[in-house]
Parts: C-alpha cells; structure tokens; sequence
C-alpha cells in the first residue's frame, strides 16, 4: 500500500476523517468511564492517546509517515473497543471509510496517469 499522490483530492477526505475521529475519541473518555468497568486511568489513557494519534495524523497526511500513522489510528480505534464494546463498530465505520478513501484516492490516481503505466 503507498500513498496517495500529492494533490490528490482523498488526501484532505483522509485528513477530515481523522478529524472526526479526534472528537469521537475525545467523547469516547467520559463514555468508557461512565459505562463500562475501564478505570479513568485506562480510559485516560487510550482515548487520550487515540486522539493525539488522530490529531498528528490529520495533519501529517502529506508525509509518508503521517500517512502510516494514519492507518494506525483506524487500528487503535477498532482496538478501543477492548475497553468499551461499541467502540468496536465505531472504529470499524471510521476505519471503514478511511478505506473507501483511500480506494477512490488511488482510483483517482490511476485516472491521472496515461494507460498502461499504472
């Protein structure tokens, strides 16, 4: 998997999906908190983590490793469902269609290139 090129379109779809993903995992603290048996230390921690993760991300798409940083933060955010079970299906929506962007971006580069040469 490599990155998209640069001017893609998907790039800035990308980075606004991991800043979705910066409030849900915000708002996922108090909710691991209140309904579940994780401690305010572990919630703390992962969700303080996940959302720092998105957040750098988000603004290192361009750079080749903000861009594997990014596919890393749809993998802590399935993971987070580990402390709280719906986090699960939340993360894998977002993962979901951090996938689907990705897809498009690069469909979006193979219609840039002259046939053949993909």
């Amino acid at each position: 998997m490599r990155p998209l090129a640069p001017g893609n379109p998907m790039l800035k779809v990308l980075a606004a999906n991991l800043g979705c993903e910066v409030v849900v995992f915000g708002l996922a603290v108090p909710a691991i908190i209140f309904t579940d048996a994780a401690g305010v230390g572990p919630a703390f921690a992962a969700g303080g983590a996940a959302l720092v993760m998105a957040l750098v991300a988000a603004g290192t798409q361009r750079r080749g490793w903000g861009w594997w940083l990014g596919w890393l933060t749809q993998v802590v955010a399935v993971a987070l469902g580990l402390l709280t079970p719906w986090m699960f299906a939340v993360g894998g929506l977002f993962a979901g269609l951090h996938v689907l962007a990705y897809v498009l971006g690069r469909r979006i580069d193979a219609a840039g290139t002259p046939s053949g040469s993909r």
